[in-house]
Protein backbone atom coordinates (compact mmCIF):
# COMPACT_ATOMS: atom_id res chain seq x y z
CA UNK A 1 0.00 0.00 0.00
CA UNK A 2 3.08 2.61 0.79
CA UNK A 3 4.72 1.51 -2.21
CA UNK A 4 1.39 2.29 -4.45
CA UNK A 5 0.90 5.64 -2.48
CA UNK A 6 4.38 6.48 -3.52
CA UNK A 7 4.38 5.47 -6.76
CA UNK A 8 1.17 7.55 -7.25
CA UNK A 9 3.05 10.71 -5.77
CA UNK A 10 6.11 10.23 -7.99
CA UNK A 11 3.85 10.43 -10.82
CA UNK A 12 1.87 13.40 -9.75
CA UNK A 13 5.37 15.45 -9.00
CA UNK A 14 6.45 13.86 -12.95
CA UNK A 15 2.81 15.48 -14.47
CA UNK A 16 3.75 18.86 -12.73
CA UNK A 17 7.07 19.01 -13.81
CA UNK A 18 6.03 18.40 -17.62
CA UNK A 19 3.03 21.04 -17.38
CA UNK A 20 5.38 23.00 -16.04
CA UNK A 21 8.08 22.63 -18.58
CA UNK A 22 5.18 22.89 -21.36
CA UNK A 23 4.00 26.18 -19.72
CA UNK A 24 7.41 27.71 -20.05
CA UNK A 25 6.53 29.21 -16.35
CA UNK A 26 6.37 32.75 -15.39
CA UNK A 27 4.41 33.58 -12.41
CA UNK A 28 4.55 36.43 -9.36
CA UNK A 29 7.21 38.46 -8.23
CA UNK A 30 8.70 35.98 -5.81
CA UNK A 31 9.20 33.31 -8.66
CA UNK A 32 10.88 36.12 -11.15
CA UNK A 33 13.04 37.09 -8.48
CA UNK A 34 13.79 33.69 -7.53
CA UNK A 35 14.69 32.78 -11.41
CA UNK A 36 16.77 36.16 -11.61
CA UNK A 37 15.45 37.38 -14.47
CA UNK A 38 11.52 38.69 -16.34
CA UNK A 39 10.82 38.35 -19.76
CA UNK A 40 9.24 41.46 -21.56
CA UNK A 41 6.76 40.53 -24.70
CA UNK A 42 7.23 43.10 -26.85
CA UNK A 43 5.83 43.91 -30.46
CA UNK A 44 8.40 46.31 -32.79
CA UNK A 45 5.51 49.37 -33.09
CA UNK A 46 5.79 52.95 -33.34
CA UNK A 47 8.41 54.66 -30.79
CA UNK A 48 7.59 51.94 -27.48
CA UNK A 49 9.80 49.08 -29.37
CA UNK A 50 12.74 50.08 -32.10
CA UNK A 51 13.74 47.38 -33.95
CA UNK A 52 13.86 44.34 -32.55
CA UNK A 53 14.00 45.64 -28.74
CA UNK A 54 17.14 47.36 -29.55
CA UNK A 55 15.57 50.30 -27.98
CA UNK A 56 12.20 52.72 -27.55
CA UNK A 57 10.36 53.53 -24.35
CA UNK A 58 8.96 50.40 -23.56
CA UNK A 59 12.33 48.56 -23.16
CA UNK A 60 13.78 50.98 -21.41
CA UNK A 61 11.02 51.34 -18.94
CA UNK A 62 11.31 47.40 -18.07
CA UNK A 63 14.80 47.91 -18.12
CA UNK A 64 14.30 49.97 -15.28
CA UNK A 65 11.89 47.79 -13.73
CA UNK A 66 14.45 44.58 -13.71
CA UNK A 67 16.83 46.52 -11.97
CA UNK A 68 14.32 47.65 -9.43
CA UNK A 69 13.42 44.41 -8.99
CA UNK A 70 17.35 43.50 -9.15
CA UNK A 71 17.03 41.00 -11.99
CA UNK A 72 18.47 40.50 -15.47
CA UNK A 73 16.07 42.00 -18.59
CA UNK A 74 15.35 39.82 -21.22
CA UNK A 75 13.25 40.75 -24.28
CA UNK A 76 11.26 38.61 -25.98
CA UNK A 77 9.76 39.59 -29.60
CA UNK A 78 6.49 38.36 -30.76
CA UNK A 79 3.79 39.96 -33.17
CA UNK A 80 0.29 41.27 -32.48
CA UNK A 81 -1.45 38.24 -33.16
CA UNK A 82 0.37 35.54 -30.61
CA UNK A 83 1.25 38.37 -27.71
CA UNK A 84 -1.29 37.40 -25.31
CA UNK A 85 -1.17 33.84 -25.93
CA UNK A 86 2.72 34.24 -25.07
CA UNK A 87 1.35 35.87 -21.84
CA UNK A 88 -0.82 33.41 -20.79
CA UNK A 89 -0.92 30.29 -22.32
CA UNK A 90 -3.62 29.93 -24.09
CA UNK A 91 -4.75 30.35 -27.34
CA UNK A 92 -8.15 32.26 -28.16
CA UNK A 93 -10.49 33.98 -30.75
CA UNK A 94 -11.59 37.49 -30.30
CA UNK A 95 -14.66 38.79 -32.03
CA UNK A 96 -14.85 42.66 -31.03
CA UNK A 97 -15.33 42.70 -27.29
CA UNK A 98 -15.94 39.02 -27.07
CA UNK A 99 -13.35 36.32 -26.35
CA UNK A 100 -12.99 32.45 -26.48
CA UNK A 101 -10.54 30.43 -24.86
CA UNK A 102 -9.16 27.90 -27.08
CA UNK A 103 -6.04 25.50 -26.63
CA UNK A 104 -2.92 25.78 -24.45
CA UNK A 105 0.05 27.59 -25.93
CA UNK A 106 3.50 27.79 -24.16
CA UNK A 107 4.36 30.74 -22.44
CA UNK A 108 6.95 32.69 -23.33
CA UNK A 109 7.18 35.74 -20.72
CA UNK A 110 6.21 37.38 -17.91
CA UNK A 111 4.83 40.95 -19.03
CA UNK A 112 3.44 43.04 -22.12
CA UNK A 113 5.07 46.15 -22.52
CA UNK A 114 4.67 47.74 -26.12
CA UNK A 115 2.00 50.45 -26.49
CA UNK A 116 -0.55 48.19 -24.89
CA UNK A 117 -4.06 49.75 -25.67
CA UNK A 118 -6.61 48.77 -22.52
CA UNK A 119 -9.47 47.48 -24.49
CA UNK A 120 -12.36 45.57 -22.98
CA UNK A 121 -11.87 42.09 -24.49
CA UNK A 122 -8.10 42.22 -23.36
CA UNK A 123 -9.69 43.05 -19.38
CA UNK A 124 -10.93 39.46 -19.97
CA UNK A 125 -7.26 38.03 -20.59
CA UNK A 126 -4.91 39.84 -18.34
CA UNK A 127 -4.84 42.63 -15.63
CA UNK A 128 -3.27 45.98 -16.22
CA UNK A 129 -1.24 48.07 -14.70
CA UNK A 130 -2.20 51.54 -13.76
CA UNK A 131 -2.30 53.71 -16.99
CA UNK A 132 1.06 54.44 -18.72
CA UNK A 133 0.41 56.61 -21.66
CA UNK A 134 -2.40 58.22 -23.40
CA UNK A 135 -3.95 57.13 -27.04
CA UNK A 136 -6.90 57.37 -29.76
CA UNK A 137 -7.94 55.80 -32.38
CA UNK A 138 -8.13 58.78 -35.50
CA UNK A 139 -9.18 58.41 -39.35
CA UNK A 140 -6.81 58.87 -41.79
CA UNK A 141 -6.21 59.47 -45.18
CA UNK A 142 -3.43 60.04 -47.70
CA UNK A 143 -2.94 63.21 -48.67
CA UNK A 144 -4.92 62.91 -52.66
CA UNK A 145 -8.60 61.96 -50.45
CA UNK A 146 -11.62 63.80 -51.27
CA UNK A 147 -12.42 63.74 -47.91
CA UNK A 148 -12.42 66.96 -45.86
CA UNK A 149 -11.25 66.64 -41.98
CA UNK A 150 -13.94 67.37 -39.58
CA UNK A 151 -13.93 71.08 -37.85
CA UNK A 152 -13.57 69.98 -34.44
CA UNK A 153 -16.09 71.14 -31.88
CA UNK A 154 -14.89 70.28 -28.37
CA UNK A 155 -17.38 67.40 -28.12
CA UNK A 156 -15.48 64.37 -28.90
CA UNK A 157 -18.58 62.40 -29.30
CA UNK A 158 -19.87 64.62 -31.94
CA UNK A 159 -16.40 65.00 -33.50
CA UNK A 160 -16.75 61.06 -33.90
CA UNK A 161 -20.34 61.05 -35.70
CA UNK A 162 -19.07 63.58 -38.12
CA UNK A 163 -15.93 61.56 -38.63
CA UNK A 164 -17.94 58.13 -39.14
CA UNK A 165 -20.04 60.05 -41.51
CA UNK A 166 -17.71 60.65 -44.03
CA UNK A 167 -17.40 56.94 -44.40
CA UNK A 168 -20.31 56.05 -46.55
CA UNK A 169 -19.70 54.08 -49.55
CA UNK A 170 -15.71 54.59 -48.38
CA UNK A 171 -12.89 52.14 -47.90
CA UNK A 172 -11.15 51.75 -44.44
CA UNK A 173 -8.14 49.74 -43.31
CA UNK A 174 -7.86 48.01 -40.08
CA UNK A 175 -6.29 45.50 -38.11
CA UNK A 176 -8.31 42.33 -36.72
CA UNK A 177 -7.86 41.80 -33.09
CA UNK A 178 -6.01 45.01 -32.24
CA UNK A 179 -7.43 48.23 -31.35
CA UNK A 180 -7.15 49.63 -34.86
CA UNK A 181 -10.11 46.63 -35.51
CA UNK A 182 -13.22 48.50 -37.14
CA UNK A 183 -15.63 46.32 -35.10
CA UNK A 184 -14.51 47.92 -32.27
CA UNK A 185 -16.15 50.70 -33.56
CA UNK A 186 -19.13 49.91 -35.39
CA UNK A 187 -17.99 51.05 -38.55
CA UNK A 188 -19.56 49.11 -41.01
CA UNK A 189 -22.68 50.41 -39.46
CA UNK A 190 -21.55 53.94 -40.82
CA UNK A 191 -21.84 52.28 -44.18
CA UNK A 192 -18.15 51.80 -44.24
CA UNK A 193 -16.37 49.18 -46.68
CA UNK A 194 -14.55 47.52 -43.80
CA UNK A 195 -10.88 45.85 -45.37
CA UNK A 196 -8.54 43.99 -42.60
CA UNK A 197 -5.11 44.63 -43.83
CA UNK A 198 -2.68 41.49 -43.39
CA UNK A 199 0.75 44.08 -42.48
CA UNK A 200 1.88 45.50 -39.36
CA UNK A 201 0.62 48.21 -37.59
CA UNK A 202 3.78 50.08 -38.39
CA UNK A 203 2.60 49.99 -42.27
CA UNK A 204 -0.76 51.20 -42.22
CA UNK A 205 0.44 54.78 -42.49
CA UNK A 206 2.08 53.98 -45.82
CA UNK A 207 -0.83 51.93 -46.82
CA UNK A 208 -2.92 54.82 -46.00
CA UNK A 209 0.00 57.14 -48.26
CA UNK A 210 -0.51 54.71 -51.13
CA UNK A 211 -4.45 55.19 -51.19
CA UNK A 212 -4.50 51.16 -50.60
CA UNK A 213 -7.94 52.33 -49.21
CA UNK A 214 -9.95 55.80 -48.85
CA UNK A 215 -8.97 55.91 -45.31
CA UNK A 216 -7.14 53.59 -42.76
CA UNK A 217 -7.85 53.49 -38.90
CA UNK A 218 -4.01 54.25 -36.81
CA UNK A 219 -4.03 55.31 -32.68
CA UNK A 220 -2.32 58.22 -31.70
CA UNK A 221 1.11 57.19 -30.76
CA UNK A 222 1.75 56.25 -34.73
CA UNK A 223 0.01 58.58 -35.86
CA UNK A 224 2.01 61.27 -34.30
CA UNK A 225 5.68 59.69 -35.31
CA UNK A 226 3.81 59.57 -38.89
CA UNK A 227 2.96 63.05 -39.69
CA UNK A 228 6.15 63.83 -38.81
CA UNK A 229 7.97 61.28 -40.39
CA UNK A 230 5.98 61.77 -43.79
CA UNK A 231 4.64 65.18 -43.17
CA UNK A 232 2.40 66.38 -45.67
CA UNK A 233 1.58 63.03 -47.23
CA UNK A 234 -1.07 62.00 -44.36
CA UNK A 235 -3.82 64.05 -43.46
CA UNK A 236 -5.99 63.29 -39.92
CA UNK A 237 -9.82 63.08 -40.74
CA UNK A 238 -11.11 62.87 -37.14
CA UNK A 239 -10.98 60.68 -34.54
CA UNK A 240 -12.79 57.31 -34.23
CA UNK A 241 -12.41 56.79 -30.56
CA UNK A 242 -12.71 58.91 -27.32
CA UNK A 243 -9.95 59.37 -25.99
CA UNK A 244 -8.06 55.71 -24.38
CA UNK A 245 -5.27 54.16 -22.14
CA UNK A 246 -2.60 52.39 -22.36
CA UNK A 247 -1.05 50.07 -19.76
CA UNK A 248 1.68 47.28 -18.59
CA UNK A 249 -0.35 43.58 -19.08
CA UNK A 250 0.09 41.06 -16.39
CA UNK A 251 -1.17 37.49 -16.28
CA UNK A 252 -4.09 37.71 -13.77
CA UNK A 253 -2.10 35.49 -11.30
CA UNK A 254 0.55 38.16 -11.27
CA UNK A 255 -0.79 39.89 -8.70
CA UNK A 256 2.14 40.95 -6.57
CA UNK A 257 4.46 41.75 -9.71
CA UNK A 258 1.15 44.20 -10.98
CA UNK A 259 1.29 45.71 -7.71
CA UNK A 260 5.22 46.19 -7.62
CA UNK A 261 5.25 47.65 -11.10
CA UNK A 262 2.35 50.27 -9.82
CA UNK A 263 4.54 51.12 -6.90
CA UNK A 264 7.63 51.59 -9.34
CA UNK A 265 5.85 53.41 -12.12
CA UNK A 266 4.87 56.14 -9.29
CA UNK A 267 8.35 56.49 -7.82
CA UNK A 268 9.47 57.09 -11.86
CA UNK A 269 6.22 59.10 -12.07
CA UNK A 270 7.49 61.37 -8.52
CA UNK A 271 11.21 61.45 -9.30
CA UNK A 272 10.72 63.01 -12.80
CA UNK A 273 12.47 59.73 -14.59
CA UNK A 274 9.05 59.38 -16.35
CA UNK A 275 8.59 62.11 -17.64
CA UNK A 276 12.23 62.10 -19.43
CA UNK A 277 10.97 59.09 -21.29
CA UNK A 278 8.04 60.57 -22.53
CA UNK A 279 10.07 63.85 -23.75
CA UNK A 280 12.44 61.53 -25.38
CA UNK A 281 10.05 59.25 -27.30
CA UNK A 282 6.69 61.52 -27.60
CA UNK A 283 7.81 64.77 -26.86
CA UNK A 284 4.70 66.42 -28.06
CA UNK A 285 2.15 63.87 -26.61
CA UNK A 286 1.51 66.35 -23.90
CA UNK A 287 -0.12 69.12 -26.26
CA UNK A 288 -3.01 66.58 -27.04
CA UNK A 289 -3.37 65.04 -23.66
CA UNK A 290 -2.77 67.43 -21.02
CA UNK A 291 -4.95 66.35 -19.22
CA UNK A 292 -3.15 63.14 -18.44
CA UNK A 293 -0.03 64.14 -17.81
CA UNK A 294 -1.50 66.72 -14.87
Amino acid sequence: MKRTFLTLVYLLVLVLNAMTALSGTGGDLEEIKAKGVIRHLGVPYANFILGNGTGGMSVELMQLFAIHLGVRYEFVATTWKDVFSDLIGRKFEVTGDDVKLLEEATIHGDVICSGLTILPWRQKLIDYSKPTFPSQVWLIAGIGTTMVPIKPSGDVTLDIAATKKKLQGKTVLGIKATCLDPLLYKLAASGADVRYFEGSMNDIAPAAMNMIADAALLDVPDALLALKKWSGKIVVIGPISPTQEMGVGFRKESVQLREEFNRFVTELINNGQYEKLINKYYPNIKEYYPNFFN
